[in-house]
């Protein structure tokens, strides 16, 4: 079965037809997937999706674009959402210089206090950095989320830099962009990774693989993704998705095998 590591299910592009599409998931090979927050609505929004059908589960946390939302009293309301039996990682954190829509340094002490929490309530994370690999290997570090496990979400760097996060302990996560023609960076850096540290994801609605680029993106669309990483890797598509699978249930363990 194919381990949805990051899907937005509750974002408006699937209000028409999200009862309808996610039960097919399971019927195509998706076993399991992890909606992941990114405002304060879309917590609440993936945890009534968690609740809702079985093989979600439920990633809390603010998006670096959405941190200038955040304040103690709504922090302390976040932690509480931690506690949620079917709540599996922090996320997604991090730091967005791309859009660079609120200021770095109210990014910058919100990623610091999130990892923080996750290290408090002993969750992995899932981390989104885009244009901001220094800073964010260097909050990463002095915020010890080495002792910490997670994932570096829809990964855009160097394989230079994928070896910084590697040797932290982090997975590197990977989706629809890996079969785009101009993915040239993203195609070295799967060569180079070794299979036991790549996840499969969508990040849907967005992203989409060929031949979907530029439609709405779901997690049927994977097996896209996984043939790629098979081309490149030189392996069946079926031990792409078994290895995967194996990694994302070794990041995202239940909350009873947490140590």
């Amino acid at each position: 079965m194919i381990f949805e590591s990051h899907a937005h299910y509750d974002d408006k592009a699937f209000d028409e037809d999200r009862d309808e599409l996610l039960p097919k998931l399971g019927e195509k090979g998706i076993g399991t997937v992890i909606n992941v927050s990114s405002d304060l609505p879309s917590v609440r929004r993936t945890l009534d999706l968690a609740e809702k059908y079985p093989f979600i589960y439920a990633a809390v946390g603010i998006h670096p674009s959405d941190t200038g939302e955040l304040d103690e009293e709504k922090f302390i309301w976040l932690k509480e959402q931690c506690s949620g039996e079917k709540v599996l990682a922090v996320g997604e954190i991090g730091l967005d210089y791309y859009w660079d829509n609120v200021e770095r340094d109210v990014q910058k002490k919100w990623f610091a206090r999130q990892l923080a929490l996750a290290d408090e309530v002993k969750l992995p994370v899932i981390i989104h950095s885009r244009d901001a690999a220094k800073d964010t290997l260097d909050i990463m570090r002095g915020e010890r989320a080495v002792e910490r496990r997670g994932v570096i979400h829809c990964f855009s760097y160097t394989k230079e830099s994928a070896r910084e996060f590697l040797d932290m302990g982090y997975l590197i996560g990977v989706g629809g962009v890996v079969t785009f023609q101009n993915a040239k960076k993203l195609r070295e850096c799967v060569e180079y990774l070794p299979m036991d540290a790549i996840l499969l994801e969508t990040d849907c609605p967005y992203l989409a693989p060929v031949p979907y680029r530029g439609k709405r993106n779901c997690s049927l669309y994977l097996p896209f993704v996984a043939e790629e990483i098979a081309r490149i890797k030189g392996i069946s598509v079926e031990d792409v998705e078994e290895i995967t699978e194996r990694n994302a249930k070794r990041l995202f363990r239940r909350r009873e095998g947490r140590g």
